[in-house]
């Protein structure tokens, strides 16, 4: 795999602390846009501190210099996504476009956009109901990263667990789904990473499941 420099984005959560440690041990030089690092992996990760929905001038500086961004961006458990997404997605193609940085790997979640169509029945009730707000915000933010110019790949995991990596990963534009179908974090993080030289995932939304 080619060293890259690399941006993470959400790097204090489930999947962005899987993205950092698999990052560092791939030999990926990694830098973290954080609030807080307190809950970062241990590693040699330089660490820009701010908000990203208060310091743009502070997200430039960390895109600055990077050959490519993954973000891992969420609101965890909460059903209130006070438009994280909305607002940081155009925030990051802007500074991207800005300083010339052109691959972003954007995780979100199935049942967006148009993963919907292979969505079984169970989770889509979830979606319709309690994740109604997070899912309208998702899908905000992402209509700013397709109509970008930038080389991007939207990836949507299905329902994300802690649990141990599987040994086998579907990845691809449709998926035959049942269920509420899951995925490891550490598989997913894994995927983002491999999808990173893949010249064929360009512009892409793609399915991530066991």
């Amino acid at each position: 795999m080619q060293r890259r420099r690399l941006l993470i984005l959400g790097a204090t959560g489930g999947t962005g602390r899987q993205l950092v440690e698999q990052a560092l041990t791939a030999g990926h030089e990694v830098t973290a846009f954080v609030r807080d690092s307190a809950n970062l992996p241990p590693g040699p990760v330089h660490i820009v501190g701010g908000d990203m929905l208060r310091d743009a001038a502070r997200l430039d500086d960390a895109i600055r210099g990077q050959d490519a961004v993954i973000s891992a961006l969420g609101v965890g458990q909460s059903f209130k996504p006070a438009g994280l997404i909305a607002t940081a997605a155009p925030r990051v193609v802007d500074a991207m476009q800005r300083a010339g940085v052109r691959r972003l790997i954007f995780i979100s979640a199935f049942g967006v956009g148009p993963t919907w169509a292979d969505t079984p029945l169970l989770p889509r009730l979830f979606i319709r109901t309690l994740l109604r707000h997070v899912y309208a915000d998702k899908a905000a933010g992402e209509a700013a990263i397709r109509t970008s110019s930038l080389d991007w790949t939207l990836v949507y995991p299905v329902g994300l667990t802690d649990g141990r990596p599987a040994s086998r990963v579907r990845v691809a534009e449709h998926l035959p789904l049942r269920g509420f179908p899951t995925v490891s974090r550490a598989n997913v993080a894994a995927v983002a990473l491999q999808l990173l030289g893949d010249p064929s995932a360009i512009r892409k939304s793609l399915l991530v499941a066991n």
